[in-house]
Order: C-alpha cells, then sequence, then structure tokens
C-alpha cells in the first residue's frame, strides 16, 4: 500500500497540481496586495479620498470598553471590504486570462487533417477502367 502511495504521489499530475496550489497561494497575495497597497488608493483619491475597506453601515455601536466584562462589540455591514474584493477578483480574472492567453500561443498548432482522398474502392475502380481501355 505504501509503494502505491508512492506511485500516485509521483506522478506527474499530483506533483503539478501541488505546484499549481502553492502558486496560487503566492500569486493571490501579490494581488491582494497590488489591490490593497496600489489599486484602492487610486480608486479611492478619485472618488474623493475615501477608503473603501472603511467604509460600512453601522447596525449596532460597540458597547463598554474592549477588553473589559460586557464589552459588546460593533455589529457593522461593511461593504467597502465588499467592493475591495470584488476589485481583487477582476483583477485576478484579468490576470488569470492573461496567462491563459499567453500559455494558448506558446503551444504548438494542432495540424490540420490531411485532405482526404480517393477511397480504395474508388483507385481499383479508376484502375479497372484504364485497364478495359
Amino acid at each position: 500500500m505504501l509503494k502505491e502511495f508512492k506511485n500516485f504521489i509521483m506522478t506527474g499530475n499530483v506533483i503539478d497540481f501541488a505546484v499549481a496550489v502553492i502558486m496560487a497561494g503566492a500569486i493571490g497575495l501579490v494581488i491582494n496586495g497590488f489591490v490593497a497597497d496600489i489599486i484602492m488608493p487610486v480608486v479611492g483619491h478619485f472618488a474623493g479620498g475615501v477608503d473603501f475597506a472603511n467604509l460600512k453601515v453601522v447596525l449596532t455601536e460597540a458597547q463598554g470598553v474592549e477588553g473589559a466584562d460586557g464589552y459588546v462589540a460593533e455589529n457593522a455591514i461593511r461593504w467597502g471590504a465588499w467592493v475591495n474584493t470584488i476589485v481583487n477578483l477582476l483583477i485576478v480574472g484579468f490576470v488569470m486570462f492573461i496567462i491563459v492567453k499567453a500559455y494558448n500561443k506558446t503551444k504548438a498548432p494542432e495540424p490540420e487533417a490531411a485532405p482526404s482522398g480517393p477511397t480504395a474502392e474508388e483507385l481499383l475502380t479508376e484502375i479497372r477502367d484504364s485497364l478495359r481501355k
């Protein structure tokens, strides 16, 4: 059983998948940083200096002193963070589109099927007719 597991793990598909998952995590961190630190400040600047991450609709204010007994945290709908997530999704989708498009360009085009010629019966009929003449 251990040998079968080793053969399974060492196949190309499992290793390729593991590398893809690790790379996706790293790319996700880079893109999240890009959105949070570069894109959203620019969007906020053109939206009048708004920081989208802090936009929310407060349903219940915080009560008490944080860390003390009886403290109740603020209850809010953080729609600005959701806007950041949507922008992040669009950027990730665009980056993945560019990567897949570049990958598809590197693949060799599939050869076109050779034009089909006459069948064996047609060739034999043609030879027979030629011999009759």
